[in-house]
């Protein structure tokens, strides 16, 4: 008779990525370390639904995600979101996940910006009941609660100054504060400073990174 093999645990973290930049991986390694996760999953967005300007070619943010993750062997990419034929909302996409792992613990991340504008994302309530969510918070970037249900608010798990590993309950449906991170990096600023002319993004993004961006003058 063979043992049945515990969940995996699982956390998978959406975004431009338009680039990816360190403080990227340094969330992909904090929670992996906080939440003793087995695979920490970057997931392109093909086009943001909620944002109004196009970012730059899926293909290329994939190929530079591919390149930042390429010796981290509990990090990696899915294509799920740009390989759909309709940009789908985060909802849509975390249903497939559940659907395509039911027997893993399953979490999502999201970051400081993302909740303070959760109101605005499609089926925003359904989405907390889901699976578990990490919020990841910013240094200097309040937390507020007020925007979110009561519902929703009773669930909050706040292990800000949390030093040890994160005990967590995958039946709870909980959304917790991080402040493991607290490294503060801007992919706005990143191509903001490109544009410019200002070589320093070049110390914000892994070596392999800042070669493709050079290399393919992605925001040139």
């Amino acid at each position: 008779m063979t043992e049945e093999r515990r969940p995996l645990r699982i956390a998978f973290f959406g975004g431009s990525f338009d680039p990816p930049h360190l403080g990227h991986l340094a969330i992909a390694e904090a929670l992996i370390k906080q939440f003793e996760l087995d695979e920490f999953v970057l997931v392109p967005a093909f086009h943001a639904p909620h944002k109004r300007s196009a970012p730059t070619s899926a293909f290329d943010r994939y190929a530079m995600l591919c390149l930042a993750t390429q010796h981290e062997p509990r990090i990696s990419v899915s294509r799920i979101e740009i390989e759909m034929p309709q940009r789908p909302y985060s909802v849509e996409t975390l249903e497939r996940l559940t659907q395509m792992l039911p027997h893993e613990e399953i979490s999502f991340v999201m970051g400081a910006d993302s909740w303070r504008d959760i109101r605005t994302w499609r089926d925003w309530e359904r989405l907390f009941e889901m699976t578990d969510h990490i919020v990841v918070t910013r240094p200097g970037f309040p937390i507020e609660t007020d925007h979110v249900t009561e519902a929703v608010r009773e669930r909050i798990v706040d292990v800000r100054g949390n030093e040890g590993p994160v005990e967590t309950d995958a039946k709870a449906r909980n959304i917790y504060f991080s402040d493991a991170v607290k490294m503060e990096l801007s992919s706005t600023e990143i191509r903001k400073k490109i544009k410019q002319g200002d070589d320093s993004w070049r110390t914000d993004v892994p070596e392999s990174v800042a070669k493709y961006i050079i290399k393919y003058q992605i925001y040139s």
